[in-house]
């Protein structure tokens, strides 16, 4: 699994001119579930993130978490993030999961972090045509491949 995690002073995400999804200060998170990723990796992947110190401390050093400044998650699927582009200009998507595994990882990982966090993550619609807004605090932008763990 891969994940962009983006620090946010404010993000939403809205489908078909609707919002469903919306956060304060806190963290935008685009999820992409690979074949062969594993429940595991979502377990994982959703302490990192609960844990990541990347938000400014009372001396302006990165050394608090989402957790501990009360902030929100908002996570979306994000199927884009397994592209290969080795060859060619047109991105080949050959290692994205298929629909159920996906699902499966998205969830788990979404209900992993509202369990670590305390607090309801706001989501995406998987497989929507999705306008994601959002405005970068920093900016701040980390990636977490779970395939890079050990």
């Amino acid at each position: 699994m891969r994940l962009v995690i983006q620090r946010v002073s404010h993000a939403s995400v809205d489908v078909a001119g609707e919002t469903i999804g919306k956060i304060g200060p806190g963290l935008m998170v685009l999820v992409g579930v690979e074949d062969g990723d594993t429940p595991d990796d979502a377990k994982w992947l959703a302490a990192k993130t609960v844990a990541m110190r990347i938000f400014d401390d009372e001396n302006g050093v990165m050394n608090l978490s989402v957790s501990d400044i009360g902030g929100q998650v908002l996570a979306i699927s994000q199927f884009t993030l397994t592209a290969s582009t080795r060859k060619g200009n047109r991105p080949s998507y050959i290692r994205a999961a298929g629909h159920e595994l996906a699902i499966e990882c998205y969830g788990l990982y979404m209900a992993e972090v509202e369990r670590l966090l305390g607090r309801k993550v706001e989501r995406g619609q998987f497989g929507a045509d999705m306008q994601v807004s959002l405005t970068n605090s920093g900016p701040v932008t980390i990636i977490i491949d779970s395939r890079l763990k050990e």
